[in-house]
């Protein structure tokens, strides 16, 4: 996805949010199908969101008479291994993954097509479903993932305690006067950005993503000078609970966190900055297992997510942008005011996605990971 799309669809999201709180959505339209089968639907998601089963499932419900059966899991990694043994064992129709990770599921033989005829795709907003993300979303042709929400990874940071650079660096998270949180493989992301925006690698730290070679070049780089700083670490993180933690159990004034670790965290003296290298962004959404038996219902609840209302729920769920035409309406406009205060048109234009990463790779960076945390 271009930087050039993603700033013109935050602009769009953010854009009037404070308005409309009474805006009533359509009445869904259900399969007959889809509610005369089991009528539920098995869903292994991200754990840290109570939301999602405090309000967003019985929402779906309501709206459709389908139940949510919600595993949640901390990382994606547990998530495919999840996958894997259900592609075995079965229990699972629908997961959650982002979308660099879609090759190297299809690749395992994880996933299943989704029928378009049973979704409606016009309701995603510009650049999201189509264009680069949509090209990224059909590995072989086929339709394998829809996008259920988007978001970054940026500075959050203790206003009061934290040394930041001006402007703000990824490099800040490596400073040793401030106590970090991080989440290994991003931090070692965080490096490689930050010494090739200072000419200080041999090669684009981009190259290692399509070129294995080149990947361990770059990687054994950053992480041996990630080791050489790594005496300000911590905490390290997985998932939510884990980067919260790392601010209010055990000191950390700075982090590479999720925009929702800063959300959370917003009233309490802690700031979501963009560094000058431009903010790390996600795009999540959903993938139907090759093995899914609920895959009516399966449908539905995609389908609801890509409305205005499910989109509005599913974003505020995880303090993130929504995917679905007029569901930044319907949000809560402290979100709105969050983001805002973040990303102006600088900020966004540098944002950085995170690129496809194969299956190979993954299992690499799993390994550089490991190796920064025990070194």
């Amino acid at each position: 996805m271009k930087n050039s799309t993603s700033a013109f669809s935050r602009r769009r999201f953010l854009q009037g949010s404070a308005a409309g709180a009474g805006i009533l959505a359509a009445p869904a339209i259900i399969s007959s199908k889809a509610l005369a089968s089991s009528g539920e639907v098995n869903f292994t998601g991200w754990a840290g969101y109570p939301s999602l089963a405090e309000k967003v499932f019985p929402a779906f419900t309501a709206a459709t008479g389908i139940t949510v059966n919600f595993k949640e899991l901390p990382d994606q990694d547990t998530m495919f291994a999840e996958g894997k043994v259900a592609l075995e064992a079965g229990g699972i129709d629908v997961i959650e993954p982002t979308i660099d990770r879609v090759g190297a599921w299809d690749s395992n033989g994880l996933l299943g097509a989704f029928d378009e005829a049973k979704l409606t795709m016009d309701n995603y907003l510009p650049g999201l479903a189509d264009g680069a993300a949509g090209e990224r979303s059909r590995p072989g042709g086929m339709l394998k993932y829809v996008p259920s929400v988007w978001g970054t990874e940026s500075l959050v940071v203790n206003t009061a305690d934290a040394k930041v650079s001006t402007p703000p660096s990824l490099g800040d998270l490596f400073n040793a006067e401030n106590p970090a949180v991080l989440r290994p493989h991003s931090a070692l992301a965080a490096m490689g950005r930050w010494l090739d925006a200072q000419g200080k690698l041999p090669r684009p730290w981009m190259d290692g993503y399509t070129d294995m070679a080149a990947m361990t070049e770059l990687w054994d780089i950053a992480l041996a000078e990630a080791t050489k700083m790594k005496g300000n670490v911590v905490q390290w993180w997985s998932g939510e609970n884990e980067a919260n933690a790392g601010f209010t159990a055990n000191g950390a004034t700075i982090g590479l966190c999720w925009d929702s670790t800063g959300f959370n965290l917003r009233n309490d003296g802690y700031a979501y900055l963009a560094p000058a290298e431009g903010a790390f962004a996600w795009h999540q959404g959903f993938v139907l297992m090759k093995n899914a038996v609920n895959v009516d219902q399966a449908h539905e609840f995609v389908k609801w997510v890509s409305g205005a209302e499910g989109a509005a729920l599913w974003a505020t769920a995880f303090s993130a942008n929504p995917v679905g035409k007029g569901a930044s309406e319907m949000m809560d406009p402290e979100v709105s005011k969050y983001y805002s205060a973040t990303f102006n048109d600088e900020a966004l234009s540098k944002l950085w996605w995170w690129p496809d990463q194969s299956a190979d790779f993954l299992a690499k960076r799993a390994e550089y990971a490991d190796k920064y945390k025990a070194a």
